[in-house]
């Protein structure tokens, strides 16, 4: 333990110095965040690799029946991203942050922060300091948010998210209530059998749900996930992406692991919000022209393959299938990490592109796979993965809930095993079309905009976290064995039964990722045996009479992805505007389309605008006389006294 608070203060003091640094600021907050994460990989390594689990107890009464920080193989896990992306996101924001000093000391001073709160809180095991690693967290990424804070709407993103996600605490109050009313105290510990059956259990384990739902940014309750991800600076957006949504992830299964006899419906809750969540999420995603706000649905769609993964083992252990429990919690756990690694990459590329072109907007970019390689491969890599294609690691975890869904078939009252399946291959086939979009959108054809076609390649500080991530998804994929000690560990802190050889049915994965790496080997050998012997020779074709090309004539993101746009409009409800142009010479005519959120555009704005103006109509009762205000009181008082009375 002491190794690891050690790495957290070094994480929470990386950005101090350089606030005094007029030059080399970024590379002393980098090289301290690097030294404290490999302090901390270290300590939570160990623990994964089967040592002893660390707790750390103070002396003071309230505090003394059990310990306020605990690194166990749950928590050592939930550690790896949170150290290795904020470390990748430190060496990145380097190069990011080149042209804009005036927020890069006050951001590496902020993400410091940020990194030790989420650290501090994956080990927290007592009420007290879980809130306040929740809080530190809350507010330190509030405020990197508003780090280009004289952009409106990233003002109304930042409050967004913060009134969101304290709305989500006010819930976390009171489940922790509920919990220390149960056990008499205030830190984790297992809830006694036929508690979750209870009126108690039911209320603690919704009130978990929608505290934890907010942060995690489970559907419906994503409305602030979208606009916050897209307004944060790239690396910013990889660690909230990667790592803080997560932390409702945490919540959740740390209650799984309070309660030995979860109902049946908690777990076909799960599995219903985990379907809505990633379809729904994937759909929405297909209709954006903005690609950060693409990858923040993406990230709406990897909670809900999570939420499928632990709903079924919710059924499992509910039930008494142990294999079913383990494979459905062994493929949410290990999807947790597969996110952070692949939707870092992803967040990290993308930065890259707006780095060099200035702008987020699909269907002014084009061209980039030839003027940034590197980059271009990066992202290939992170949209290969996140589609869930071997041999990468977001197969892998996948695969395990595909196993235990396939088992289940038949086990249950109702098919709860068919409802993960349907929505595993709806999404993964959705997912496959919206990065087939977002590539040919980015890297093919010609530049749409003079800043594509003067883009240049990263600088190396910003490649070289994305070549990390990308290997970490590569080596999961290739080699996922190696993951099992450690992920069976894991499994078998969420309660008994759990320690049944889980991982057997999964030997064969060595096997089907080698049969992959054949099949792309030979596919990439088909493609430069069939492409022109000489790439530097210029033939003229037939072109039908039509002699000059131009960009407006290619496919944009809208129309690749318009006739699935079409086919989901009873979910997405889009919006266009323009019309179809007529006659031989037709003018210019403009049009527009776009996909507003269901929840956020459609209900939340629309209901406060109303709630705004009704309380316009309101203001004669302020006059600013402060008799009339002592009328109010005497009133109020009056009333109370005639309630308490009667």
């Amino acid at each position: 333990m002491s190794l690891y608070l050690i790495a957290v203060a070094l994480l929470m003091c990386s950005g101090v110095p350089g606030l005094f640094l007029r030059r080399r600021g970024g590379e002393v907050a980098a090289g301290l965040m690097s030294l404290g994460a490999l302090m901390g990989l270290t300590a939570a390594v160990r623990v994964l690799a089967g040592g002893p689990v660390a707790t750390l107890v103070l002396p003071p009464a309230p505090l003394a029946s059990a310990g306020l920080l605990t690194l166990d193989p749950l928590a050592a896990l939930f550690a790896l991203p949170v150290f290795l992306l904020t470390a990748c996101a430190a060496v990145y924001g380097i190069g990011y942050w080149d042209n804009h000093q005036e927020h890069a000391r006050t951001l590496r001073l902020v993400l410091g922060l940020l990194a030790a709160s989420l650290a501090f809180l994956v080990v927290a095991t007592h009420a007290l300091p879980f809130l306040l690693g929740w809080e530190g967290m809350t507010i330190s990424a509030f405020l990197l948010v508003l780090t280009e804070d004289r952009l409106p709407e990233v003002r109304r993103a930042a409050w967004l998210y913060l009134v969101c996600t304290h709305t989500g605490t006010l819930a976390l109050f009171g489940a922790f209530a509920l919990l220390s009313a149960a056990t008499g105290q205030w830190t984790f510990s297992a809830l006694p059998l036929g508690f979750a059956a209870s009126g108690r259990g039911t209320a603690l384990f919704l009130l978990c749900l929608f505290g934890f739902g907010f942060k995690a940014g489970i559907m419906p309750l994503h409305l602030w996930l979208p606009s916050t991800h897209a307004a944060a600076p790239s690396h910013v957006s990889a660690v909230m992406s990667g790592v803080m949504i997560k932390m409702g992830i945490l919540g959740l299964v740390r209650l799984l692991c309070w309660i030995p006899d979860p109902p049946f419906w908690w777990g076909a809750v799960l599995m219903g919000l985990g379907a809505l969540s990633g379809v729904l999420g994937v759909a929405f995603a297909l209709g954006q022209h903005d690609l950060k706000r693409l990858l923040a649905y993406h990230s709406i769609e990897n909670i809900g393959i999570i939420l499928l993964g632990l709903g079924l083992g919710v059924l499992g252990k509910s039930t008494g299938h142990p294999v079913i429990q383990v494979l459905g919690f062994a493929g949410a756990l290990l999807h947790v990490l597969n996110h952070s690694l692949f939707k870092g990459l992803l967040f990290l590329a993308a930065g890259s592109f707006i780095h060099a072109t200035g702008t987020r907007d699909l269907e002014r970019m084009g061209g980039l796979g030839q003027r940034m390689p590197w980059t271009s491969g990066a992202f290939l890599l992170g949209s290969w993965a996140i589609s869930g294609l071997p041999p990468l690691n977001g197969f892998v975890s996948e695969w395990f809930i595909y196993l235990g869904s396939f088992r289940a078939l038949g086990l249950f009252r109702w098919p709860w095993s068919l409802l993960v399946l349907t929505a595993l291959a709806l999404i993964g086939a959705l997912a496959l079309a919206c990065f087939a979009k977002a590539h040919g959108a980015v890297f093919l054809g010609a530049p749409r905009s003079e800043a594509a076609g003067g883009a240049h390649e990263a600088p190396r500080s910003m490649r070289v976290p994305m070549g990390i991530l990308a290997a970490g998804c590569a080596l999961i994929g290739l080699a996922p064995m190696l993951l099992a000690p450690a992920l069976d560990r894991v499994v078998a802190a969420l309660g008994e039964g759990t320690r049944v050889q889980p991982l057997a049915p999964l030997a064969h994965l060595p096997s089907l990722s080698l049969l992959a790496l054949v099949l792309l080997g030979l596919a990439f050998l088909l493609w430069r045996w069939l492409r022109p012997l000489d790439p530097g020779r210029t033939l003229p074709t037939w072109d039908c009479g039509y002699a000059v090309s131009s960009p407006r004539m290619q496919y944009t993101a809208s129309s690749f992805a318009d006739g699935l746009v079409a086919g989901l409009r009873w979910a997405l409800w889009p919006r266009s505007r323009g019309g179809k142009v007529a006659g031989c010479f037709p003018a210019d005519h403009p049009f527009e389309s776009h996909v507003p959120d269901l929840i956020l555009d459609r209900i939340t704005d629309p209901a406060f605008q109303s709630l705004s103006m009704g309380a316009v109509l309101l203001r004669f009762l302020q006059g600013g006389k402060v008799h009339i205000y002592l009328l109010y009181v005497l009133l109020t008082l009056l009333t109370l006294l005639l309630w308490m009375v009667a």
